[in-house]
C-alpha cells in the first residue's frame, strides 16, 4: 500500500502567485476525481464539491498563519487540502477508510486535521459558527494573536446560531473573520428569493461589526483583503464579516441536478472561472508559461489519481471503533 504521505507537489510551496495557482489546481483535481469516484459508488453519503470556489480558500489561507484556526461547514474538502492535509488522507476519508483524516468515521462532511488547526467540516447548517466563537475566545483568553477563520454559505445567515454568534463576537471583541462563501444559492434557493438584503455583509451593521465584500473569483483580491483584515485583528482584536462572492459549477451536492438554474447561467459564470482567469492574468504579466501551467496541472491530477489508489488499498476502520470517540475517554 502506498505510504500515507502528501503526494501533492511541493516545489512551489511558499509565498507568491504560483503557489496560489498550484493550490487551486490541486483542489480542482481532487474534486473532479472525487466526483468520478462518487459516481462509481466508492463514496457513500453526501458529497459537496467546491469546484468554482477555489479562490476563496486559496486566497484566504495565503493571507494568514499556519497556527490560525479554521472551521467550516460541509463543503470542506478544499479547506483541508488548502491547509496541507494530504490528498491521500482526504480521499481515504471520502472512502471511509481508517487512513482518512478523520479515521474514516466522518466522511465528506467531517474533515478534521488537528495538527493543522482545521476543526471541521460540520454538517448542520450554521451549527459550527458558535464553535468559531469558542476558538476565538480561547485565543483571546490566552493572550495570543491568532485569528479564527470561520467559513459558511449564504444559507447560514438565516439561522439563529449565526445571529447569536455574531452578537457575542461583537460584544466580546473576538478575533474572528466570518467568511460567507456566497455562491448565490442556499441548496436550490437563490439569494434574491430568500433575503431582501442581497448585500449580505451588511448584516454586520446590526452587530456594530466591521464588514466588507470581495470578489471571490479573484484569488489575489481575496488574499489581499483577508491579509489586511487579519493584520487589523491581530493589532486590535475584533470580528469582521467578509462576504466572498463566488459561484459553484456543480449542484449543491452530487445528488443535485441543479434544475433551479439554467445551463446558460452556468456557462456564463464559467467565463469567470477563478483558475482560468488567474492563468490568463499570470500569462499576461509574464509570470507563467503554458509549459509551467501544464506541469502544475498534470502534477495535481497525478496526485489526485494516486490518492484514489491509496484510498482503495487502505483498510476499513476496525469494528471496535464503531462506538468509539463518543466520550473523551475513548479518544487516543
Amino acid at each position: 500500500m502506498t505510504p500515507n504521505t502528501d503526494p501533492s507537489t511541493t516545489a512551489l510551496s511558499g509565498d507568491g502567485d504560483l503557489p496560489l495557482l498550484q493550490s487551486m489546481l490541486e483542489m480542482r483535481a481532487f474534486e473532479e476525481r472525487a466526483a468520478q469516484q462518487y459516481q462509481m459508488g466508492k463514496i457513500g453519503g453526501f458529497c459537496h464539491l467546491y469546484i468554482g470556489q477555489e479562490a476563496v480558500v486559496a486566497g484566504s489561507f495565503a493571507a494568514v498563519r499556519p497556527d490560525d484556526y479554521v472551521i467550516t461547514a460541509y463543503r470542506d474538502h478544499a479547506h483541508a487540502l488548502g491547509r496541507g492535509t494530504s490528498m491521500n488522507a482526504c480521499m481515504a476519508e471520502l472512502f471511509g477508510k481508517a487512513t482518512g483524516c478523520s479515521k474514516g468515521l466522518g466522511g465528506s462532511m467531517h474533515f478534521f486535521d488537528k495538527d493543522r488547526h482545521v476543526y471541521g467540516g460540520h454538517a448542520i447548517v450554521a451549527a459550527h459558527i458558535p464553535l468559531a466563537i469558542g476558538l476565538a475566545f480561547a485565543a483571546k483568553y490566552r493572550g495570543e494573536d491568532r485569528v479564527t477563520l470561520c467559513y459558511f454559505g449564504d444559507g447560514a445567515i438565516h439561522q439563529g446560531s449565526f445571529h447569536e454568534a455574531f452578537n457575542l463576537a461583537s460584544l466580546w471583541n473576538l478575533p474572528v473573520i466570518f467568511i460567507c462563501e456566497n455562491n448565490g444559492y442556499a441548496m436550490g434557493t437563490a439569494v434574491h428569493r430568500s433575503t431582501p438584503l442581497e448585500e449580505l455583509h451588511h448584516r454586520g451593521r446590526g452587530y456594530d461589526m466591521d464588514h466588507s465584500a470581495v470578489d471571490g473569483m479573484n484569488v489575489r483580491a481575496v488574499r489581499d483583503s483577508v491579509r489586511q483584515i487579519a493584520e487589523e485583528i491581530r493589532a486590535r482584536p475584533h470580528p469582521h464579516f467578509l462576504e466572498a462572492r463566488t459561484y459553484r459549477y456543480r449542484g449543491h451536492s452530487m445528488s443535485d441536478p441543479a434544475t433551479y438554474r439554467s445551463k446558460q447561467e452556468v456557462e456564463a459564470k464559467k467565463e469567470e472561472d477563478p483558475i482560468a482567469a488567474f492563468h490568463d492574468t499570470l500569462v499576461g504579466e509574464d509570470l507563467l508559461t503554458e509549459e509551467t501551467f501544464k506541469e502544475i496541472q498534470q502534477a495535481a491530477r497525478a496526485s489526485a489519481a494516486e490518492s484514489v489508489i491509496f484510498a482503495d488499498e487502505s483498510p476499513n476502520p476496525p469494528l471496535d471503533d464503531l462506538h468509539g470517540y463518543v466520550y473523551k475517554r475513548d479518544a487516543p
